[in-house]
């Protein structure tokens, strides 16, 4: 085991401000596109993107960073993790100028898959960095201090956002990227050594090529059929068929892999195994209803974008309380005991959706984004560490790689199901209010019900942009239903493969893994 050279409490200290503020900066990243799908759905203030093409744009940021999240840390083991830093934050913020600027909604997706691939550059460099900078008992606290900066980035993009989009065009939403990445740049060079592990790591790009190009397919498959509102054509199914076969080709190359990026052999364990099943499927089921928030906010209830982002703060305010909370509870009681009751509270608020409507008290949509915050800041953090907790020190690098990857897999094709979901029952319920509508306007207010309001702005009929309205809500409580059981059955996942009790453990290990799930006692991350 490499010994980290010790750097002096200052010097320290400034390095943790230069990775909080790279943390901020993902997170407010993830948070600001939210806000800005109704505008960029709209056809006059935005890029007219339809569904698709939003689930796409959501999706393309969210596949690179899974698939090629594993493979950067071995580029950090190589080259050192300053380096690698330093590149992602050059290709994150030049990707946010293209985003800015893209004219379509294909230059959008393109730039966001790009925006991936820089956040997956900075994720595992950051934590490594963290890991040599700090030992002993000072890591336990500077991993505790780190942790506060995804609840701040929650907190303040959605308000961000919604200042700028309400004062300026919707690029500038991903215009901010680029001071924060140029300060952070500065600060990597002036204060950060270029750590690297001894023993290096071996690329995989067999693993790499198969994953991502089986997500992009299986994505595309189920994205394509809320396009087409049909899954027998051959263009949904074939996809989708392709997909899975090329996942499972990934399995096998890494199953056969003598150092794996991915190690499949990890998920037979069953707390491991059944745990990260969990949290795909929470994080399967968060992404489908927050993109379906977006349009609910904005679109169906005509909120501003500040006033939005405004009325998620208590999302994040719920998840920073019970992020800590649950470090406590779980000291106190089993994980079974947290997890679980907290897991299906996350997965009944996803019920709500189904009760709100047009007429729905602001109270109410606040309490129940303020519990939902609530309930899964109390599943992720003890859930993720008890994953990592339960693996060989020697394992627990491999482990967070399986471990984000999943989480992130879920994002992307709950993404994408959920907006399909979304995109066929709208379909279905606005048709019969068409019946008069010209041709091509029908063809336009077929597509979301923010294209419907403009065309019923253009024809002035306000009749029909209160019967998009409508068919948008319905289709929200008919995909709610669906996220609701997919997350309940993370749930029951989590009664079967949970222990009932639970070896205590001190509270800086429950901690350190609890962040991102990566710590190992090598600084290898």
């Amino acid at each position: 085991m490499t010994t980290p050279p010790t750097l002096p409490k200052l010097r320290q200290q400034l390095i943790l401000a230069v990775l909080m503020l790279c943390s901020v900066l993902i997170w407010l990243d993830n948070t600001v596109l939210s806000t800005a799908l109704e505008t960029l759905a709209d056809p006059v203030r935005g890029l007219g993107a339809d569904p698709g093409e939003l689930q796409w744009a959501t999706g393309a940021y969210t596949l690179t960073f899974a698939t090629l999240m594993f493979t950067a840390g071995a580029l950090g083991d190589r080259f050192g993790h300053r380096t690698v830093f330093c590149g992602g934050l050059v290709v994150f913020a030049g990707s946010s100028v293209w985003a800015a600027y893209a004219s379509d909604a294909g230059q959008l997706i393109a730039a966001r898959a790009v925006m991936g691939v820089g956040s997956a550059l900075i994720t595992p460099a950051m934590m490594a960095i963290l890991m040599w900078t700090f030992t002993g008992p000072a890591r336990a606290a500077a991993i505790g201090v780190f942790s506060t900066s995804a609840g701040v980035g929650m907190a303040a993009g959605p308000v961000l956002a919604g200042f700028l989009l309400d004062h300026f065009w919707w690029g500038s939403v991903f215009l901010i990227n680029v001071p924060v990445a140029v300060v952070a740049l500065a600060g990597l060079a002036l204060l950060v050594p270029n750590f690297r592990s001894p023993a290096v790591r071996p690329l995989d790009p067999a693993g790499m090529v198969l994953s991502i190009s089986g997500l992009v397919a299986l994505a595309y498959g189920l994205i394509r059929a809320g396009q087409v509102a049909e899954w027998s054509r051959a263009d949904v199914w074939a996809p989708i068929l392709l997909g899975l076969v090329l996942l499972g080709l990934f399995v096998l190359v890494e199953l056969r892999a003598e150092m794996p990026s991915f190690d499949p052999r990890l998920l037979a364990q069953r707390v491991f195994g059944g745990g990260n099943a969990a949290l795909g499927l929470l994080l399967f089921a968060v992404a489908a209803i927050t993109f379906y928030n977006a349009f609910y906010l904005q679109g169906a209830l005509g909120y501003s974008p500040m006033q939005a982002g405004l009325a998620n703060i208590p999302t994040a305010v719920g998840a920073l309380v019970g992020a800590p909370l649950a470090t406590r509870l779980v000291r106190r009681f089993s994980l079974r005991v947290v997890a679980v009751p907290a897991f299906t509270s996350a997965a009944l608020t996803m019920a709500g959706y189904a009760f709100l409507g047009l007429e729905t008290p602001l109270a109410w949509i606040e309490t129940l984004l303020l519990v939902q915050g609530l309930a899964i800041g109390l599943v992720i953090g003890p859930v993720t560490a008890a994953l990592i907790g339960n693996l060989p020190l020697d394992r627990a690098g491999a482990g967070s790689a399986v471990t984000n990857t999943i989480r992130q897999t879920g994002s992307v094709i709950g993404i994408a199901i959920g907006g399909t979901i979304l995109s066929i029952v709208y379909r279905r319920e606005i048709e019969p209010s068409l019946v008069g509508v010209a041709g091509p306007e029908q063809d336009q207010a077929r597509i979301s019900a923010e294209q419907a309001r403009h065309v019923a702005d253009v024809i002035e009929r306000p009749a029909l942009a209160r019967a998009a309205d409508n068919a948008f809500i319905e289709a929200m409580h008919v995909g709610a239903g669906w996220i609701t059981v997919i997350a309940l059955l993370g749930a029951v996942v989590l009664v079967l493969t949970l222990p009932a009790t639970a070896k205590r453990k001190e509270p800086a290990e429950v901690e350190t893994a609890g962040v991102e799930g990566k710590v190992t006692e090598a600084p290898r991350v």
